[in-house]
């Protein structure tokens, strides 16, 4: 689960961004001592990610504020559920809004998104990953949705596992180094707890990687029939992974293939955000200012959603 210290430089930096010297609209239109109550509200059927991130956003704005959680992460929920009610000063509220919902929409989209391929390969075998095709600076937020939503995580960084993609395998041939060579001389640098991984294009590749002793096959854009026989040849000798251009509508014959992973970029690059609103209900504060202005100050509901 993602802590306090994934999230709070995260929305920090995207408060400090959003408002740099404060908010200017809530100083000049809002009494200091009107208080709102805030309602996260679904406006379609979804998966929940991202609710320890919706109340950084409001606690990092003032601590005053309250957040009560109704779902949680990983939750399905319907149209019109409330998720959450916030409650606080209306303008630390109001200037946290539009924070909270950009990284909670966001974040449910990929878990929805990742729910439904999760649901697509169900009795496969199959589990459904992420990649390193994350937004710069939001990846421990989207991976989390991701788990949210049912998938598992590829390696979180560079740093994490070897793993040998097309231009490494050309960068060697270009040197005249022998790929089950190359593939030992990594295994024999390497811990006993770190995994190595290396990315095949053709049915041939496949015998000179397993020969140098890969914990893991990933066989990229291969047909499925192609992957069939991969999954076929390799003979339970490495987890084999499937890559490239991965869809709803194709990963059920992917996983029907016998493959053991399956990885999408899609999941966090091209996810739409969830379409879920912050209805916000403000009243009067006690002290004078906000009795004297009756227009700012006065009961009403308000929908936060806009821009």
């Amino acid at each position: 689960m993602l802590t306090r210290a994934q999230i709070d430089p995260v929305v920090t930096a995207a408060l400090a961004e959003d408002a740099p010297w404060g908010d200017l609209t809530g100083e000049v239109f809002l009494p200091a001592g009107a208080t709102a109550t805030a309602q996260l509200t679904a406006r379609e059927d979804g998966v929940l990610a991202g609710i320890d991130v919706v109340a950084a956003a409001f606690r990092l704005t003032d601590p005053a504020t309250e957040l009560t959680a109704h779902r949680a992460d990983g939750d399905r929920f319907t149209t019109g559920e409330v998720l959450a009610t916030v409650t606080g000063p209306a303008r630390a509220v109001l200037q946290a809004e539009r924070i909270a919902l950009n990284l909670v929409q966001r974040m449910s989209g990929i878990a929805t998104a990742t729910r439904a391929m999760v649901d697509a390969v169900e009795g496969t075998g199959a589990r459904i990953t992420d990649t390193r095709k994350t937004t710069p600076g939001l990846r421990a937020l989207e991976r989390h949705a991701v788990r949210c939503g049912g998938g598992v995580n590829h390696r979180f960084s560079l740093s994490d596992a070897v793993m040998a993609k097309d231009n490494h395998l050309a960068v060697l041939a270009q040197q005249g180094v022998d790929l089950t060579e190359a593939i030992r001389r990594a295994r024999a640098r390497l811990g006993h707890t770190t995994r190595l991984e290396v990315e095949v294009d053709r049915l041939d590749q496949i015998e000179p990687v397993l020969a140098g002793g890969v914990d893991i096959l990933m066989l990229d854009n291969f047909s499925l029939a192609d992957l069939a026989a991969g999954v076929r040849q390799v003979a339970g000798r490495a987890i084999v992974e499937a890559s490239g251009t991965v869809t709803l509508d194709t990963v059920g014959d992917i996983a029907r293939t016998g493959v053991d992973v399956i990885s999408s970029g899609a999941l966090t690059h091209s996810a739409r955000h969830l379409d879920l609103g912050l209805d916000m209900t403000v009243a009067a504060g006690a002290d004078g200012a906000a009795r004297a202005d009756s227009a700012a100050g006065a009961a009403g509901t308000v929908e936060a959603a806009g821009a």
